[in-house]
């Protein structure tokens, strides 16, 4: 007799209707993973109909400690994508992001505890928690000294998985992600200079740019980053923490040069005040992925661009 097929984990994607958790649900259904997404109820999923349909879908609110258990019930493992706050937002109320981020992912965590969960992907933040670099490109074992909000309760999220490993054996990998970018991202959103600059292009209109153009950072397109998480939850080293991006800096002036390209159209530009919270330059360095996980990016930036500008003229105006 032949051996029984081997059941793959079920895997709960918390945030899984957004840009890079839908990616996310896709990547994991090509894999064989049964999913399950939790996420708000006012969101619409991104996700095809035959996507959608092999999914188990749960709304809920993440600063809900009886809909995340409810979630959790049956799940193997958990990437975790939710965050309620932006970087840009974040210094005007630390309150808000420390009760419903670090507080509500520790809750989390004791139901993971408590329901056998066998593993936590989070989804960090590569380009606020190493704060303003002293070398480039940043390795994992750079200080982290965050100058936002966003990036130090991603940074005490990170401490209470190692925490409750130490305690109660509940493996982790952290990711911690650039900048992505790629189809489905929202075109008018607070972030995402990448999907907000083209779609301003196509559509005709003036860019606004805080500062000169010249903040640098590293972006990332989607498959490649959504690729790195699916590779984190086979992962059974001992490295805990991963930079997962580009390995390339682009500047804010260099996207919109690169936009141009692959349009064929001209960029109005308006520079404004720089930021105080904006990292001058930020780049990860990436070796520690390319020899645990066996990762590495495989779509240019240019490439990049000229998916996401074909997604885009795909869409209903």
């Amino acid at each position: 007799m032949s051996a029984p097929a081997k059941t793959q984990p079920r895997c709960l994607v918390l945030g899984g209707k957004g840009f890079i958790g839908s990616h996310l649900v896709d990547a994991l259904l090509r894999e064989g993973f049964p999913v399950t997404v939790f996420d708000r109820a006012n969101i619409p999923a991104l996700n095809d109909a035959a996507t959608a349909a092999r999914v188990k879908w749960i709304d809920g609110d993440f600063t809900s400690e009886a809909d995340v258990a409810r979630a959790l019930e049956g799940c193997d493992i958990c990437f975790h994508l939710v965050s309620t706050t932006l970087p840009q937002s974040s210094n005007a109320d630390p309150v808000f992001d420390i009760e419903t981020n670090v507080a509500g992912t520790a809750r989390l965590l004791n139901h993971a505890v408590r329901l056998g969960v066998k593993k936590v992907v989070f989804v960090s933040s590569g380009g606020t928690v190493y704060g303003i670099p002293r070398n480039v490109p940043i390795s994992e074992d750079h200080p982290t000294n965050p100058i936002c909000s966003y990036g130090i309760t991603k940074l005490a999220i990170e401490k209470y998985l190692h925490l409750y490993l130490t305690l109660h054996g509940l493996d982790y990998t952290v990711l911690r992600l650039a900048n992505p970018f790629g189809e489905r991202q929202r075109i008018q959103a607070a972030q995402g200079a990448v999907a907000v600059f083209m779609g301003k292009v196509l559509r005709g209109e003036k860019i606004e740019i805080w500062g000169d153009g010249s903040v640098v950072r590293d972006y990332i397109y989607i498959g490649d980053a959504v690729a790195a998480m699916v590779k984190a939850a086979d992962y059974r080293g001992e490295e805990r923490v991963f930079n997962i991006g580009s390995g390339k800096g682009v500047s804010l002036n260099e996207i919109l040069d690169g936009i141009e390209q692959v349009t064929g159209r001209k960029a109005t530009r308006q520079y404004t005040a720089a930021r105080a919270f904006d990292v001058p330059v930020s780049v990860l360095a990436l070796d520690r992925a390319r020899s645990e996980l066996g990762w590495k990016p495989q779509t240019s930036f240019t490439d990049g661009l000229h998916k996401l500008m074909t997604w885009m003229q795909s869409q209903p105006q």
